[in-house]
């Protein structure tokens, strides 16, 4: 649908959670795709907000804050903040990031509760729910681990299972168990309120299934279809937790709102805060590019119930449901709000061939990338972009992200934008020349200048990011192909006029690109502009072949990209599976104690400290190393077998701790006189264990 039906547009982009750092698969799941709709939206002249925040209510808080061995309250301040950094230096361009754990936030979601209840929509039901009998407290949907009867998982969460992404009720696991105590829990009476989605299967059939079969995605209408076709159950709406937000009513005390009631609410609460920012000039969260002239309090009422304002939620495939069915629904029944005209969700990104998850240790988080490559955000932006799970699952590998980088931006959008200026800057001493007479060759390359940011726009409306990227490069492509088949080099000892034409058309295409550019590569039109000495434009110049006048001075010529090298790419996959190892060598059960002895026995034990003064390898044998070991008391022979796991040359000068006292054994003819201590790792890999620092040899270990 054209965005010229609508005179103003609200954009949010799914809360994420702040129970910890969030990956690259997040980023291309919604909020990249969000941030290049938007930038085209203002560059067009739209009137749009971009609304999100941290979702900081919920079981997957007080979890982490287990974990962590800490509060609620701290880990939503430590998560909030690094996300929040992640998404500034990323060029999420947001109107205003807000918090679901401040005080509007909690009023907003209180008022349209008690709207729903004061109007008879919820339904107050006691029905059984899983208890803990060791820890006495209900368990919501997140406390609560067992097996998913869709895939067959261990490990799935009560209100879906991370590895099929299933939606589940906790009653639906297998053998469930408290994730506080590890035991079994009870079914036991409780009290909640419920909004019946049964009564608006009907409703939801002319809305989502008639109106919007074509202009919604398929991966997102097959989605809603089967939900709805299957048949909607009553959700309860309230939780048993300390955590969240109270629930407004008399005798509900311990009762928290449902996270998936309040969180979609958080769009609207940061959207009042937005105004409330900006009419009373105490920014908190408001960013400095919101400012909306003549601004009133309630202005964030024409973005929420204005019928001319398209709503638009970008999120990922996880979060279809709730803002497809149930979120909508509440809308609807509040009889306040608009709906979502489309909700243009991804699919799921893997990484190098495998499911993206920090609990495995299996992603790129978002801080560590940018620590990492500080000065690249727009490379990643554009790897994720060129490979956007849109319809269905994708894959992030580093060697593709070494290629779109070398092959394309290094390559193609870089060489073009720096051969055109480096040659204006050698003939013409930086200044913009004349356009002379024009050629076949000219006036094609001009055609597609105009062409381009066209095709560009129809592709960014149709919430096709991969076609759009794919089309902007393209049109650094025409440049490329336009100086290629010129030559100007060559030309100029004999037709600097020429010359001049050639290069005016191909900064005038540079000049686009810098326009274009924009909504995907923020970072990098900036710097074009600056190299072009010009400010900002709109979108509709975009295709204007005259948006350079001659005689303007460029600045100095900068690379706007540079060349990874294979160096880097192979730390980072090293990387990832060290921290992939790590992480399932800590998921581990450790081995069972042995039997238990007397002091007495320990006690007869003479460990020492011992350098090795010698080493070698013994024939006809892998495991065993010859070791000379000065023990303080002697100099003794010990064969150890740890040839699989070291190198003589890499024990020799080492200190070990030896248990001297262990009767002399022949192996393979030598007599050993004595045992090297060894720690053997989960995964069996075998560590020396020697002394924090340098210790004199016979020194006892007590």
């Amino acid at each position: 649908m054209s965005t010229n039906q609508y005179n103003r547009f609200t954009v949010t982009a799914a809360l994420p959670y702040a129970n910890g750092p969030k990956h690259i698969g997040h980023l291309a799941g919604a909020y990249i795709p969000s941030d290049v709709y938007v930038r085209y939206l203002r560059l067009s002249g739209k009137d749009v907000i971009y609304v999100c925040g941290s979702d900081e209510h919920g079981t997957a808080i007080p979890n982490q804050a287990l974990k962590e061995q800490t509060t609620p309250q701290a880990i939503i301040d430590k998560y909030d903040a690094l996300i929040r950094e992640c998404f500034d230096k990323l060029g999420i361009s947001f109107d205003i990031y807000h918090r679901t754990s401040e005080a509007i936030h909690h009023q907003t979601s209180q008022e349209f509760f008690l709207t729903l209840y004061n109007k008879g929509l919820l339904s107050e039901e006691v029905s059984e729910q899983y208890f803990d009998e060791e820890a006495k407290v209900f368990l919501a949907d997140r406390y609560i681990v067992g097996t998913c009867p869709k895939c067959g998982h261990t490990n799935a969460y009560g209100d879906q299972c991370e590895k099929c992404g299933s939606t589940l009720s906790p009653r639906e696991l297998i053998n469930p168990r408290s994730t506080l105590s590890g035991k079994t829990p009870i079914l036991k009476p409780t009290r909640h309120w419920y909004l019946p989605l049964e009564k608006y299967e009907p409703w939801l059939r002319d809305w989502i299934l008639k109106s919007h079969q074509h202009d919604w995605k398929p991966n997102v209408f097959g989605q809603c279809k089967s939900w709805i076709e299957a048949g909607l159950q009553p959700r309860a709406m309230t939780r048993d937790l300390d955590w969240g937000i109270k629930v407004p009513l008399p005798g509900a005390e311990g009762k928290v709102l449902y996270v998936w009631f309040d969180a979609p609410i958080g769009y609207i609460s940061a959207t009042r805060a937005l105004f409330d920012e900006i009419t009373s000039g105490n920014r908190k969260y408001a960013t400095p590019r919101s400012d909306f002239s003549k601004a009133d309090k309630d202005d964030w009422k024409k973005y929420w119930q204005a019928k001319d304002t398209r709503l638009i939620h970008f999120i990922g495939k996880d979060n279809i449901v709730f803002h497809c069915i149930i979120f909508p629904v509440m809308l609807h029944t509040s009889e306040e709000f608009i709906l979502p005209d489309n909700v243009p969700a991804n699919e799921f990104m893997n990484l190098e061939g495998d499911k993206m998850s920090t609990s495995r240790g299996w992603s790129i988080e978002m801080h560590e990338y940018l620590a990492d490559f500080p000065d690249k955000p727009d490379v990643l932006r554009y790897a994720l972009l060129t490979n956007l799970p849109e319809t269905k699952d994708s894959e992030f590998t580093w060697k593709d992200f070494q290629a779109k980088n070398n092959n394309e931006l290094v390559a193609i959008l870089g060489n073009f934008v720096n051969r055109a200026v480096v040659l204006t800057q050698k003939y013409f001493d930086s200044e913009i020349p004349a356009r002379k007479e024009l050629v076949d060759v000219d006036k094609k390359a001009l055609a597609d200048l105009k062409q381009y940011p066209t095709l560009i726009a129809s592709s960014i409306e149709a919430f096709r990011f991969r076609e759009a990227t794919a089309n902007l490069m393209d049109l650094a492509r025409v440049g490329n192909k336009y100086l290629a088949e010129t030559e100007p080099w060559k030309l100029a000892k004999t037709d600097m006029d020429r010359v001049g034409t050639i290069l005016n058309i191909a900064l005038q295409i540079a000049a686009s690109l810098a326009i274009v550019s924009e909504p995907f590569l923020p970072f990098t039109s900036r710097k074009l502009k600056d190299m072009l000495g010009v400010g900002d434009w709109n979108w509709k110049e975009a295709g204007n072949p005259d948006l350079l006048n001659p005689g303007t001075k460029l600045r100095e010529a900068t690379l706007l990209f540079e060349k990874i090298e294979d160096a880097v790419i192979d730390s980072q996959i090293k990387k990832l599976m060290d921290t992939k190892r790590a992480v399932e060598l800590a998921q581990q059960p450790a081995v069972p104690a042995k039997a238990e002895i007397s002091f007495d026995d320990f006690s007869k034990m003479d460990i020492r400290i011992g350098k090795i003064l010698k080493a070698e390898r013994v024939e006809k044998s892998k495991k065993l190393l010859k070791l000379q070991v000065d023990t303080g008391l002697d100099v003794r022979t010990v064969m150890s077998g740890i040839a699989e796991h070291f190198t003589p040359e890499e024990v020799i000068g080492k200190q070990v701790t030896i248990l001297v006292n262990l009767a002399p054994r022949k192996i393979m003819g030598v007599e050993s006189q004595g045992m090297i201590l060894m720690a053997s790792d989960k995964d069996g890999s075998l560590k020396l264990l020697s002394p924090s620092t340098e210790t004199a040899p016979g020194s006892q270990v007590s």
